[in-house]
């Protein structure tokens, strides 16, 4: 089974996006010798694949000479372990050069936009739309893919059309989240989307994607068909994540997930040490989020959702409660209106269709009220590995 390692070379970041919970001013750089001590730290951690996302912050600040050292350290130090790699940057700082450097790798790039340039750079900063797609062209010149999440905030999801439309009409595949409330601003619910608006939009989507299947992806709306068809969780907020994903900080420290870098109490280790898998699980912090697990046991157990849902998201749920448990991810209520949506909709629709043969589309769909669901879950099943 393959796991995740998450790089953060630095928490700084040139834009100033008005939702921000993430990105530190003055942050340190990572560097070529941290790189090494990942390489030593991992080298008889585990024997699965391991696919590293670097992320930020900006990491692409790191700069070429970053890139053009630590790349081949991590491909050919742990070739055994067939590492795999991934980037999410915001592209301001995407040169040719750079471009060619992540190219030689097949590294997939993920960026943000919110949709049309107006409502981008009102979330996001004057100029943000302009510069990203710039660095974009520059990847995709160089071969490399180039696809964005939308961040849908309490004041954006009352253009969820425009937003919807943009992506369609400009053939970008759409993935989104929700704008989550600052643990580090003094106003953190400003831009939260509410779990209630949440789940509305979720359904909203669902129905867009029918109405214009072919015609765009969802990755949102696939993960989640691919929940309910499957019975279990396919994506990081769905999953017991815990000892199958690691984030490391600038300085080597190792955090649960990069959404922990920066907070001390959540520190389990530092590269230099190359820490065990046992090492790690003696550290609070990794206490604290085997905790979570069996509190979503205890407090989840008679809902449908929890093989494929799991409590959603241990960040969401204990770091806004200062590192208490209190309850699961507070977009719950989000995850089960969509989960309930999509479940009735196939149930409906596959035991309302008489004679039927398993998996297979029925030739004439009957009149329903709402669109039919069997189109995304056979999408699904095709591309299962």
């Amino acid at each position: 089974m393959a796991f995740h390692v998450m790089l953060i070379p630095t928490l700084n970041c040139p834009a100033k996006c008005s939702y921000c919970w993430s990105s530190e001013k003055g942050s340190p750089l990572m560097s070529i010798e941290t790189i090494k001590e990942v390489v030593e730290w991992l080298k008889n951690f585990r024997d699965e694949p391991v696919t590293f996302t670097f992320h930020g912050g900006e990491p692409l600040l790191a700069g070429a000479d970053f890139y053009r050292e630590a790349l081949p350290l991590l491909a050919d130090g742990l070739s055994h372990m067939k590492p795999a790699f991934a980037l999410q940057t915001n592209l301001w700082m995407m040169t040719p050069e750079l471009a060619r450097i992540l190219a030689k790798y097949n590294i997939p790039i993920g960026s943000s936009l919110d949709g049309p340039r107006e409502l981008t750079d009102l979330q996001r900063g004057k100029g943000y739309f302009e510069k990203t797609m710039k660095g974009s062209e520059i990847a995709r010149s160089n071969g490399l893919k180039v696809s964005f999440i939308c961040t849908f905030t309490s004041h954006s999801v009352k253009f969820k059309e425009d937003i919807f439309n943009f992506f369609l009409e400009n053939g970008i595949t759409l993935k989104l989240h929700p704008a989550l409330p600052s643990i580090r601003d003094e106003n953190p619910e400003k831009w939260a989307l509410s779990p209630e608006e949440y789940g509305e939009l979720l359904v909203y989507l669902l129905d867009k994607y029918i109405e214009n299947i072919g015609k765009i992806e969802i990755m949102n709306i696939d993960h989640l068909c691919k929940c309910v068809f499957t019975s279990r969780g396919t994506v990081c907020t769905f999953v017991d994540c815990m000892g199958d994903t690691f984030a490391v900080g600038p300085d080597g420290n190792i955090y649960p997930c990069y959404r922990f870098i920066g907070m001390p109490e959540y520190v389990m280790g530092n590269v230099k040490d190359h820490p065990g898998m046992e090492d790690l699980a003696r550290s609070d912090a990794w206490k604290l989020m085997f905790q979570y697990k069996e509190y979503v046991d205890r407090e989840c157990k008679d809902c449908r959702y929890i093989k494929f849902c799991r409590g959603g998201c241990p960040y969401n749920a204990i770091a806004p409660n200062k590192g208490e448990i209190r309850s699961v991810d507070p977009h719950c209520i989000a995850y089960k209106r969509i989960f309930k949506e999509i479940t009735d909709r196939w149930e409906n629709e596959f035991f309302g269709s008489s004679a039927l043969p398993m998996f297979m589309l029925p030739d004439q769909p009957g009149k329903e009220a709402k669109p039919g669901i069997m189109s995304l879950m056979m999408k699904r099943l095709s591309s299962m590995d």
